[in-house]
């Protein structure tokens, strides 16, 4: 019988009630079999890392398997794309990234619609950049990195895993704000662009805090600031752009669950209900803690809330900067 409903679900036929009927009788027996996430970007990235420590406690929860599925490419619009052409089954769901749900559209033309194709099941995770320099570059925070960059318009560098990431919209945030001129330098990850800051080939890098923390700590980079409301616990000593003097500098990386568009509520609920215990695990908790990550669930109408806010916000920087797609 639960064959016959995925396949009338899936071939769209007048099976009962229809495909959403179809859908909605089989969530209760959700789930019976293996579920994915669909992540855009490689292993051993930030994304990665959350969806790997989310799986084994979903998994245990939902007595299945949870795969994480890396998809990269695009800046995770290839992800993205799948999981919206997905059946609304429940059994691909998908870490979203601001990067390609709100930057890359203000961006350029993507084959999906944030806010008409997908099912929020809620926030993750909410997780900073960090500005690094090289070592021997002479500047040990935000404020001395500003009256360098003044004195040498359009000289200093700064690296980002992309064009369109957060690590770009931030400096260039920090650019509009503290009308200062640097040249972005896009990488094709961050993993690229951490191994040409280490050697000398780039000066300075916003990155992703749990990528850039080891590197902090062990003197091979300098970090300058943080870009959140508060201090990472991971690095207590390196101030928020804003205490660096640039105040009201605010830029919050974020990484959300959802699904395909009509994705039937108990298993939405479900998945929320999982995916805030999971987050909200001592264990789990700590692991993204020590990497600057902080836990961040919200409910699927605060995290639609919380999209809208983010999408006006970050457009604005994109129009301001004039950012072109590669």
């Amino acid at each position: 019988m639960r064959g016959a409903l995925f396949l009338c679900a899936l071939l769209g036929a007048a099976c009962g009630g229809g495909a959403p009927a179809a859908f909605a009788a089989a969530a209760q027996d959700y789930p019976a079999k293996p579920v994915r996430i669909i992540v855009g970007f490689p292993p051993g990235g930030a994304t990665d890392l959350v969806a790997r420590l989310l799986a084994p406690r979903l998994a245990e929860a939902f007595k299945q398997q949870v795969i994480v599925d890396n998809r990269p490419g695009a800046n995770g619009i290839i992800a993205t794309d799948l999981t919206a052409k997905a059946p609304p089954d429940g059994y691909t769901l998908h870490l979203g990234t601001l990067s390609a749900l709100v930057i890359t559209p203000a961006i350029t033309q993507v084959p999906y619609d944030p806010f008409k194709d997908f099912s929020p099941i809620g926030r993750t995770v909410a997780l900073q950049n960090i500005f690094i320099a090289h070592p021997t570059l002479p500047v040990r925070n935000i404020r001395e990195l500003i009256a360098l960059a003044r004195a040498r318009p359009g000289k200093l560098n700064f690296a980002s895993s992309g064009t369109g990431s957060t690590g770009h919209l931030s400096g260039e945030l920090l650019k509009s704000m503290a009308k200062i001129d640097m040249t972005h330098v896009p990488y094709k990850g961050g993993g690229p662009a951490m191994t040409d800051l280490l050697g000398g080939h780039v000066e300075l890098f916003v990155a992703i805090i749990s990528t850039a923390v080891p590197q902090v700590k062990a003197g091979k980079a300098r970090g300058l600031a943080v870009t959140g409301d508060k201090r990472a616990a991971a690095l207590p000593d390196v101030p928020t752009v804003d205490e660096s003097g640039v105040k009201g500098y605010e830029s919050t990386n974020w990484y959300c669950i959802l699904g395909p568009a009509n994705l039937p509520s108990p298993i939405v609920e479900r998945w929320h209900k999982e995916m805030t215990a999971a987050l909200n695990s001592p264990g789990i908790k700590q692991a993204l803690f020590d990497r600057g990550i902080d836990a961040a669930p919200t409910s699927p109408a605060e995290f639609t809330a919380y999209l809208k806010s983010e999408t006006a916000k970050w457009t604005k920087v994109v129009k301001a900067s004039g950012i072109k797609p590669d």
